[in-house]
């Protein structure tokens, strides 16, 4: 043992002279600057790599060269300026009415007033019944019927907040019921589901799905210890799961959808890594409209042991009654074992007021991640179950109001008029030999392209005929989504559709005032940060 540990040593003296005696012909200063750019040549390299794997090989050569391009002082001074220019003709005149917009409180007040005051300025606004894609989704006018009776509901409780719930109990219970009532639609009765579905109303759609992404990014912290949490959804999944991405620090692999336009599952179990929180579908997507295959979804969720999150916020008051009605739906609530998660809006096709929405959790394990406990403020002991404090109860009262007088039997005869509408329309643009509808629509949301004309000419046409319909990208398209509102007026669309297709193949080219060459420009950009702040620029522009 003695002799080895000799032998040891000896070698070590031996590789110490020789390195010292090599060393040796260096400066000793650049001995110490040598490691010191290894290092940081390393670290650039790595950080390369990662946007390199984050974002391809085309993004990130292009993201490079124009950031080297916009280093040229006269280049930048000229893209600011053309992008100003795309931001004046986005705002179509708008600037113009807000420089006459009060900035400061009148010297007297207008008292009982301002009613009319506000009646005028409503009558400025845009006509929208039935011209609208989704939007407004309650039939009829504002003065009658459903609307006016949820309109008595949110006025009769508009002083009340949940956030005091020992003082208004009535506006607790309500919340209780209807996101029992809304669960009861989506599975929580099925044995599938665990018996525990349990949830809270948010704000909308978008707070529902930050509530999700928050949940579940500390839930699997908690569960799997994940400090880098990542989650992956289709391209046509909402962009709240970018705001999402940002707002809580999680990175977001967006995959394509498949040749169906739905969640493309093998891409995205490619996706999945020890990092992995979360994966989305949607019944249906807001684009185009179609189901995702959440069953295959809720295998992969179990199979790796991560959440999976289904978007309902559209399907949520359609696609129980649709499958009652005898519509090939496939499954898409807490049936499904692997769903952790689902945000339905009841302010769309459950007929309530703006601003209500619900999110559901599988059970209380994941859903106690969303709230907000503070034991060390001098003001007491807080605790927030949603994004919001304080609350509008007068909204809560209008959204069980709104279920409540409408019952199963509402939803259905509702849900049969407009899924009849949406198939009618289906049937009227696969007639109009210039356009094809995108895949396969499952619900009440159709949406069109076109390979010989320019689609967004044609929705410029549709704008000028007082049509108000969504434009989408890839591939370009518009879609309506069909609401009560288009019940009685789907020929009047159709006419319209027909004759707009009819103008733009007779008369290609943009109109005057038209946004299709934003549109389309917006498309073929291929620098997306620019893209990206042209619409910053112009929603700090408008607010």
């Amino acid at each position: 043992m003695d002799m080895d540990m000799a032998s040891l040593y000896s070698l070590f003296n031996e590789f110490r002279a020789s390195a010292n005696s090599f060393l040796s012909e260096y400066e000793p200063l650049v001995l110490l600057i040598v490691p010191l750019f290894t290092l940081i040549l390393a670290r650039i390299l790595r950080s390369f790599l990662r946007v390199l794997y984050e974002n391809g090989l085309r993004a990130t050569i292009i993201g490079f060269l124009m950031t080297c391009i916009k280093m040229v002082p006269w280049v930048k001074s000229y893209i600011d300026a053309e992008k100003q220019k795309v931001v004046d003709k986005m705002q179509s005149g708008g600037k113009s009415k807000r420089e006459s917009w009060r900035s400061e409180l009148p010297r007297e007040g207008l008292g009982a007033g301002v009613l009319e005051k506000m009646k005028e300025e409503k009558r400025n606004d845009i006509a929208w019944r039935g011209k609208c894609s989704g939007t407004v989704y309650i039939g009829g006018t504002e003065s009658e019927g459903h609307f006016s009776l949820i309109n008595e509901a949110c006025s009769m409780f508009s002083h009340t907040n949940p956030l005091h719930f020992d003082i208004f109990q009535s506006v607790a219970r309500f919340e209780a019921e209807v996101v029992a009532m809304t669960a009861s639609l989506l599975g929580s009765k099925e044995k599938a589901s665990g018996g525990e579905v349990c949830g809270n109303m948010t704000s909308g759609g978008t707070e529902s799905i930050l509530l999700a992404v928050k949940s579940s990014r500390d839930y699997m912290k908690g569960k799997k210890g994940i400090t880098r949490p990542e989650m992956i959804i289709p391209e046509s999944a909402h962009s709240a799961y970018d705001k999402a991405a940002q707002y809580f620090n999680i990175k977001l692999w967006r995959v394509p959808v498949n040749e169906e336009f739905q969640a493309n599952v093998k891409a995205i179990r490619r996706h999945i890594n020890k990092n992995t929180i979360l994966i989305v579908g949607s019944a249906p997507g807001f684009p185009h409209g179609i189901i995702d295959p959440v069953e295959e979804l809720g295998e992969l969720a179990l199979q790796y042991g991560i959440c999976l999150h289904v978007d309902l916020c559209l399907g949520g008051f359609v696609l129980p009654f649709a499958r009652q009605l005898g519509y090939p739906i496939s499954p898409f609530d807490f049936s499904v074992k692997g769903v952790t998660s689902i945000s339905v809006d009841v302010h769309k096709y459950g007929l309530a007021p703006k601003g209500t929405s619900v999110i559901l959790y599988r059970n209380h394990d994941i859903r106690k991640h969303q709230f907000v406990a503070v034991t060390e403020w001098s003001g007491g002991l807080y605790v927030s179950p949603t994004i919001a404090g304080s609350r509008p109860g007068g909204l809560i009262a209008g959204a069980w109001a709104a279920m409540m007088s409408l019952g199963q039997e509402g939803f259905l005869e509702n849900t049969k008029a407009i899924m009849k509408a949406s198939k009618k329309i289906q049937k009227g643009i696969k007639e109009i030999p210039e356009l094809f509808i995108i895949g396969k629509p499952d619900m009440t949301i159709v949406a069109f392209g076109s390979n010989v004309l320019d689609i967004f000419e044609v929705n410029d046409i549709m704008s000028s005929k007082g049509w108000h319909l969504n434009a989408l990208q890839r591939p370009n398209s518009l879609h309506i989504c069909v609401t009560l509102q288009h019940v009685s007026v789907c020929e009047d669309f159709l006419q319209d559709l027909r004759e707009s297709v009819q103008t733009v193949k007779e008369n290609p080219g943009p109109i005057s005032g038209g946004l299709a060459p934003i549109y389309g420009a917006a498309g073929r950009i291929p620098d997306r940060v620019m893209v990206k702040e042209l619409l910053v620029n112009y929603m700090d522009s408008t607010c």
